[in-house]
């Protein structure tokens, strides 16, 4: 076989190293390796404790994983709009301390001395996350909490059971280092059933003075159980939405909202007598009852010297009533109670009377 030529093996070889390199990309520039800055930072205050919540970021800036993490700074600065770096460093998160899957958690517990000086004035957060060479790129969103003192939660927390609902009393204060009355207070009141954790707030009370403060829960349902709390609150400012600081809490206090208290006593009753020779009774009528529980009434008849006795077999379930068991020649003597539908009972109304002839 003969050989082919030298030009022709030349042609070859080299379409053969262009197949097999391809065509040259552009260069790459080395990653830096810096965790995207985190966007989700959320700050909540609770008496002195602030707690931050956020994302750990999982990418570098140029969205690839990151392999390199270092310490996560927590930052803080007072009275600032904008930080456009970490000026006060509060704490410091290794990457072992982050989450893998859950929110990362840091809580701040503000200085007295701070709250006193700074009645007015707020707190700016924000978290740095750095490499493992102590480069970042750049700061967090920035969240800002009042730093305004609250009062302590009452300690005389009360609930009484009347007929209009549960009244609730405590005893409130205004803030002893704040004679310029810079900040306003007051008292919330949530309410949960019994046995439950969703909790609603029924009403919001102002702070004036030292005497004691009320409210009273008109919406409950009787033979129910109910927990309550009172939280303070300082308001900062005036407008249509001013910040708000809520103080500690205490323990929810259980109430059995049981239903004893009567119906009121009817009254007006009037006896009348009617009938034939062979068969004699006597109407009774009186003032209708208005209360939205009421189940019906009760019939009460005595005679001269002799107790009174009821003398109806089921409740009255309208305001008459016809004794046809009178006889001639007696009088007797009628008084009606009310009962409600929990089988609570008035006081009987006034007597009336009526002669048989």
């Amino acid at each position: 076989m003969r050989l082919q030529s030298w030009p022709s093996l030349l042609v070859l070889l080299w379409g053969a190293m262009l197949v097999a390199c391809g065509t040259p990309g552009a260069p790459q520039p080395p990653s830096l390796e810096l965790p995207r800055p985190v966007e989700d930072l959320f700050a909540k205050r609770k008496g002195d404790v602030v707690t931050l919540t956020w994302t750990p970021p999982r990418q570098t800036t140029d969205g690839t994983r990151i392999r390199h993490m270092g310490v996560t700074r927590i930052c803080r600065g007072i009275n600032l709009v904008a930080m456009d770096q970490c000026l006060e460093v509060i704490g410091e998160l290794r990457p072992d301390q982050l989450p893998a899957s859950t929110a990362a958690v840091f809580t701040d517990r503000l200085p007295q001395r701070l709250q006193q000086s700074q009645m007015t004035g707020f707190a700016a957060y924000a978290v740095e996350t750095q490499n493992d060479r102590g480069r970042s790129a750049g700061l967090s969103n920035q969240v800002r909490v009042p730093l305004a003192p609250t009062l302590p939660p009452p300690l005389d927390l009360k609930a009484a059971v009347t007929p209009e609902g549960v009244l609730l009393t405590w005893s409130g204060e205004l803030h002893e280092h704040d004679p310029e009355n810079r900040l306003r207070h007051a008292y919330r009141v949530s309410r949960r059933i019994s046995g439950t954790v969703a909790e609603s707030v029924i009403g919001q009370v102002q702070v004036k003075d030292a005497r004691a403060a009320e409210l009273l829960d008109r919406n409950v349902e009787w033979e129910s159980r109910y927990e309550y709390k009172v939280t303070p609150v300082t308001i900062v400012g005036d407008g249509p939405n001013p910040p708000q600081v809520e103080g500690e809490d205490r323990p929810w206090l259980e109430v059995y909202v049981h239903d004893s208290f009567p119906p009121a006593a009817p009254t007006g009753v009037e006896a009348v007598f009617s009938g034939l020779e062979q068969q004699k009774f006597i109407d009774l009528t009186w003032a209708p009852n208005t209360e939205a529980d009421l189940a019906g009434y009760n019939v009460y008849r005595r005679e001269a010297g002799a107790p009174a006795v009821k003398i109806n077999t089921e409740l009255v379930k309208t305001p008459a009533f016809r004794d046809s068991g009178v006889a001639a020649g007696r009088r007797y003597f009628y008084s009606v109670s009310a009962v409600d539908l929990r089988g609570n009972e008035s006081g009987r109304s006034p007597e009336a009377s009526e002669q048989v002839p």
